[in-house]
């Protein structure tokens, strides 16, 4: 395919595909397109093991790594320790969960045993996120991201050393040219059809938006995020001027995916309006299947989720209790099961292979492109 971001990466087509699960990453980045990691669940070990998985199974061909490095924590300034993030839930936030998982038959009586590994909290400190940076770039990857705001000089700094391009998520304008002038190579600009975090801007106004923005840096590229599930949506944003797409959701109900059996029914079997944006998983909004648990956020008389990163800190035992007994069989829990996911859940309706997913963007994409070249013709 002709396109500069192509050749940037060395890859053949620019569907780039976020996922937790490694087998995903590699057949996508072996189907010609560019897989990445999402790293802020491991501890430098087990990164460490994805990474050499990962490399053995994708014969040098390039891939990469996102990170959730917030600009700040609870108040500017602070970077409380993992205990100290604890102390600072409320008894009555962890008293709605008992009451909510106990109202739909889950036993609670362990639910807020000590434990917690607390990589949730420590992977958004600086001395985290650190110390998973220098595992990403010990392997020959080929693009850092930074999910959740401007990334931190740190990391654009061992960025520039490795040679490796540096990607960040971008829901408004103002952030593109905050991360324009941050020295950024390619921004993910998400829609808020996007699962996971989102901002409030539709990924149709937003991709124009952002190019218009960061004409004045000609070195940029732009990927559009959100929504998108085929080819002919990617050929839309490519129209746009997008250099390519950024996906998500539509690996979630792959064969490979890491997604629970239990949530990826419920997936497979939704509609684009099955999705809510809430911040009832880690305190900034994020898109995700509705269930009975983000309707009781959102019921009169919850408590308002709390700040990144209590409020993920807070759902952790909750979500893993749930997703542990929905895969059992428990029907309260099937009905409190929920997951990132955007509004393209509405076009999952198959479980297919990954490495299908990428052939079938391919050939829509040609399909639609061919269409619009029609409309030119004398």
């Amino acid at each position: 395919m002709k396109s500069k971001i192509c050749d940037k990466l060395g890859i053949e087509f620019p569907l780039f595909a976020f996922t937790h699960c490694r087998d995903v990453v590699a057949a996508v980045t072996n189907a010609g397109g560019f897989g990445v990691l999402g790293a802020v669940g491991h501890t430098p070990e087990s990164l460490e093991i994805e990474l050499n998985w990962i490399d053995e199974h994708v014969n040098g061909k390039p891939y990469g790594v996102d990170l959730l490095i917030p600009n700040k924590i609870i108040a500017k300034g602070e970077m409380p320790s993992a205990a100290e993030l604890e102390a600072r839930i409320p008894p009555e936030h962890r008293a709605y969960i008992t009451d909510l998982l106990a109202r739909h038959g889950l036993d609670v009586d362990d639910l807020w045993e000590p434990g917690s590994d607390g990589r949730y909290g420590e992977n958004l400190r600086p001395e985290g996120a650190g110390r998973l940076l220098d595992v990403a770039f010990a392997h020959p990857i080929k693009l850092i991201v930074n999910a959740l705001g401007v990334p931190p000089d740190f990391m654009m700094e061992q960025a520039r050393a490795n040679g490796v391009a540096v990607g960040a998520l971008t829901g408004a304008r103002e952030h593109a040219l905050k991360h324009a002038e941050a020295g950024v190579d390619i921004l993910i600009v998400s829609g808020t059809e996007a699962g996971g975090h989102c901002g409030e801007v539709s990924t149709m106004v937003l991709v124009p938006e952002v190019l218009e923005t960061i004409k004045p840096y000609p070195h940029m590229f732009a990927l559009a995020a959100g929504g998108i599930a085929t080819g002919r949506q990617m050929a839309a944003c490519m129209a746009m001027g997008a250099a390519g797409v950024w996906t998500g959701s539509v690996w979630l109900t792959t064969a490979e995916a890491e997604t629970t059996p239990t949530v990826k029914e419920k997936m497979l079997a939704a509609h684009s309006r099955n999705t809510v944006r809430s911040r009832s998983r880690t305190g900034k909004p994020t898109r995700q299947l509705q269930s009975a648990w983000t309707d009781a956020w959102g019921a009169a008389g919850a408590p308002d989720p709390l700040p990144m990163p209590l409020q993920g800190v807070l759902s952790k035992p909750a979500m893993e209790k749930i997703d542990k007994l929905a895969a059992n069989g428990h029907e309260g829990a099937k009905e409190l099961a929920t997951y990132y996911v955007g509004q393209a859940v509405g076009l999952m309706n198959t479980e297919q292979s990954a490495r299908s997913v990428v052939y079938d963007f391919m050939q829509d994409y040609a399909e639609a492109a061919e269409r619009l070249a029609a409309t030119l013709e004398e």
